[in-house]
């Protein structure tokens, strides 16, 4: 006769209905527990709204570090080519044949120089004089497609410039207006070389959304700025624009080899080595001190659990006498402090999300509210403030924000599990 096992009783298992009861009631509040739930409101309270902080900051970082390199490289070029020994005659020869290299965009012929701005107020500013063909400037389409006034059709032969609105401003230029320019490098004469001074109407006015260079740089034709800086017939540099400008260390080598001549070749990464690096040394100890919100949160969670613990002793003493193990209370525990760093953290990422999709209209509403500038241009580079959410970084946020709510649970839960029955009911 074979023996048969009696049936498990129905929610007797891990995690059964019976213990998620008893944890969802230990969570409810109750008067004489008005201590404990609000210590579980703060940590809720500090999970979630150090979740949100997190995704925020480094959104907005992310954003940061995003807009300015799309902006820098919008302008400039990924590979700066220079000549060694011979002046670059040959920059029309030498620009077709790095455009046939596969990865390169295309490259730009220039002339610059650095001049003094005089407009219709103030006393003038220093100014960098970009000396481009109008064809080039066609492909610069962060320029091109963001000119507010005017136009740089027929640039070659307006005879004109194009500046930033914030030079227009700050200089009191309109469209049309003559802008002076005065550059130290002017004409050699017997008693020396004297400043170059030249007034050019203004025909067209951009703007890229970063201040710096809407308020210093001025696109002067490529010929006119052969005579403005004594450089006849030839180009100071050939800046060299990349489909992808992470693959620039591929691509040095084919760009070298297509110069057919002596070249110093600088690129992105060079020139902008110590600002990247700044950055990412402020993103990272920013991620440090808020992650210090959530594990304060978290510590939270221990101490309310352990006042918990102390206060349903009985209750413990009382489900072990009935059959109930110590797994069954280690879990009851586990979930009751877990559910506050879960909830917590999700509510902290719909908050993150909700305010990194509205950052702008929240600066200038507290713009608007304190009456000063919070996100100051002149300080930042970028006229908003910009965030950009990646789906690793948030992922990477809420794990290790429910990973440190859990282990707050541990040493309490291990503590009701080790309850013994006996000690806390000998004097009741």
């Amino acid at each position: 006769m074979s023996q048969t096992t009696a049936p498990k009783p129905a929610g007797a298992g891990p995690f059964s209905g019976f213990e998620r009861m008893v944890a969802w009631r230990y969570l409810r509040s109750r008067r004489k527990e008005t201590v404990i739930s609000v210590i579980a409101s703060i940590s809720f309270l500090g999970i979630m709204l150090g979740v949100a902080t997190l995704i925020v900051v480094m959104a907005v970082m992310n954003g940061f570090r995003a807009e300015l390199l799309s902006r820098i490289l919008g302008i400039n070029g990924h590979v700066i080519v220079t000549p060694v020994d011979l002046p670059l005659e040959d920059y029309a020869e030498l620009a077709k044949r790095i455009d046939g290299v596969p990865g390169v965009k295309y490259a730009v012929p220039l002339v610059e120089g650095q001049v003094l701005a005089k407009g219709n107020v103030g006393s003038g500013g220093g100014a960098l004089v970009r000396g481009i063909r109008g064809e080039d400037l066609d492909k610069l389409t962060l320029v091109a497609n963001n000119i507010k006034q005017g136009s740089i059709a027929g640039f070659d032969t307006a005879g004109g410039v194009a500046i930033g609105r914030r030079m227009a401003q700050n200089l009191g230029l309109a469209l049309g207006d003559m802008i002076t320019l005065i550059s130290p490098d002017g004409d050699v004469s017997p008693l020396g070389t004297t400043p170059r001074v030249k007034g050019y109407p203004v025909t067209a006015i951009f703007e890229v959304g970063m201040s710096q260079y809407d308020a210093s740089i001025v696109y002067m034709p490529f010929s006119e700025a052969e005579l403005y800086f004594n450089s006849e017939g030839k180009a100071q540099s050939l800046e060299v624009y990349l489909d992808s400008p992470d693959d620039v260390e591929a691509i040095k080598p084919k760009v070298e080899e297509a110069a057919e001549r002596r070249v110093y070749l600088t690129d992105w990464r060079q020139r902008n080595e110590t600002f990247f690096s700044a950055l990412q040394v402020q993103r990272n100890v920013m991620f440090m001190i808020v992650t210090m919100i959530v594990l304060v949160a978290a510590l939270n969670i221990i101490s309310g659990l352990i006042m918990l613990v102390q206060d349903k002793g009985q209750d413990i003493a009382i489900l072990r006498t009935m059959g109930a193990t110590r797994g069954a209370v280690l879990r009851i525990f586990l979930m009751t402090g877990s559910a506050i760093g879960v909830t917590g953290t999700t509510a902290g990422v719909l908050l993150g999300v909700l305010i990194c999709f509205n950052v702008e209209r929240i600066r200038q509403f507290f713009s608007w509210l304190s009456g000063t500038v919070l996100f100051n241009p002149e300080l930042y580079f970028l006229n908003q403030l910009p965030a950009k959410m990646e789906a690793g970084e948030t992922l990477s946020v809420v794990a290790m924000a429910l990973a440190l709510s859990f282990l707050a649970t541990l040493l309490p839960a291990w503590r009701a599990a080790r309850l013994d029955p006996v000690e806390a009911l000998r004097y009741e």
